[in-house]
């Protein structure tokens, strides 16, 4: 067996897709709304024209006790259809975000394929395989309930009683405790 990885995720949000083209086309917003996988995010390029060639340094991580770095390009304009982007790192490949509008709700499809390059991950896909793939989708599910807050959190913004009611974003799970006993970030 290889370190390749294939991942189609879909999740439904009630919004629109403006809404979420806003959110999920924000790069540096994510260790905001999505702080229990993007620990950090360096925007490296700001990229052209539907940010074409926007360039971030990502400090990631799931629910397994180890964390990746990762340089993500937009390879493909944002719009109202979705984006495509390229992983390279600890993580290379390329990912496609696709949107769909149907009535109060979006559908959104992330078709993720990588290989992991870290060479933890490189030597043991073999055999933690399902694990590996287990801390994918623990991920995206942060990332559903993290949208959903966020889509929450914005209609609210002028709401302060409102606004009050939307609960923080799921948290990393074990690098803060780490973190906060080793001093490291």
């Amino acid at each position: 067996m290889s370190s390749d990885y294939r991942f189609v995720t879909e999740w439904q949000v009630r919004g629109t897709v403006a809404e979420v083209v806003e959110i999920l086309g924000d790069g540096p917003s994510l260790t905001r709304w999505w702080p229990s996988v993007y620990l950090e995010v360096k925007v490296l390029n700001e990229g052209g024209p539907g940010r074409v060639g926007s360039q971030m340094a990502l400090h990631t991580k799931g629910w397994l006790p180890y964390t990746l770095h990762w340089l993500l390009t937009i390879t493909e304009p944002i719009t109202s259809d979705g984006f495509a982007l390229s992983a390279a790192g600890d993580l290379n490949g390329r990912g496609r975000w696709r949107f769909e509008q149907r009535g109060p709700e979006v559908v959104i499809t992330y078709d993720w394929q990588v290989a992991a390059s870290k060479p933890l991950l490189r030597r043991m896909s073999w055999l933690l395989r399902p694990a590996f793939s287990a801390n994918h989708h623990w991920a995206m599910a942060r990332g559903l309930d993290s949208l959903r807050l966020e889509l929450l959190r914005r209609r609210a913004v002028n709401d302060p009683v409102a606004l009050e009611r939307v609960p923080a974003p799921p948290g990393p799970t074990w690098y803060r405790r780490v973190a906060a006993v080793t001093g490291s970030r």
